[in-house]
């Protein structure tokens, strides 16, 4: 359902936006009225998949730009870059990234063998790298990208943990997450984002063992 109140929503631009997990966070954030840059090394990759989203949703709102320049125009940022090129990518987007929040879904897992990496975490990685002028928050690592293209508009049955030093900054990606129809908590700095990471590994295994592709995590006793 497109978000039709008065309340001008953020522009989200999603980096690295042309693999499997960006597009599915492109489409679930632009039906409910989110202007959505996607991002890319390429610049005609992005435009394809932008592209391609906006006829699958009969809508105008996604654009398509290379990573820093979507970094540069968006309000609040989400990295979907593989793990191999995790560092690489933050190199280059440092100056378009200043005064904004990067969501960074990195999970530094080989889905071939699957083991939790060792601290410090990822995002803790990327905050030293971009300083304080960047609020990095941790979140979406844990989350199928199977089940994002899936009932668009309607709720997932996934819960995301989100980490942040920044409480302010996670709040900000906690709204975010539940509008694309996730349940969100805050779970600690991001020094404790390391766990989601691990989780991950978990997951690929357990979707391997029980064959299939959707293995999520829940909460629960939290009344909030």
């Amino acid at each position: 359902m497109i978000n039709n109140t008065a309340e001008k929503l953020p522009t989200i631009a999603i980096l690295g936006g042309t693999g499997k997990e960006g597009p599915g966070l492109a489409m679930r954030w632009a039906t409910v009225g989110y202007p959505i840059i996607i991002g890319s090394r390429k610049l005609e990759k992005a435009h394809a998949t932008a592209t391609r989203l906006n006829e699958k949703l009969s809508i105008d709102s996604i654009t398509g730009l290379q990573n820093n320049d979507a970094a540069c125009q968006a309000d609040i940022c989400v990295l979907t870059v593989v793990a191999t090129a995790h560092q690489a990518a933050l190199q280059g987007l440092k100056l378009g990234l200043k005064g904004k929040i990067l969501v960074d879904a990195t999970a530094r897992v080989e889905f071939r063998d699957p083991k939790p990496p060792k601290p410090p975490s990822a995002a803790r990685i990327a905050q030293d790298m971009l300083g304080p002028e960047t609020k990095v928050v941790a979140a979406l690592q844990n989350v199928p990208s199977h089940l994002l293209k899936q009932n668009l508009g309607a709720t997932i049955d996934s819960d995301v943990l989100v980490f942040a030093d920044d409480k302010t900054a996670a709040s900000e990606v906690v709204k975010l997450v539940q509008a694309g129809g996730m349940r969100a908590y805050y779970a600690g700095d991001l020094d404790s984002a390391i766990v989601a990471e691990g989780l991950t590994a978990v997951l690929i295994q357990m979707n391997k063992y029980y064959s299939v592709k959707t293995a999520s995590i829940g909460i629960n006793g939290l009344d909030v």
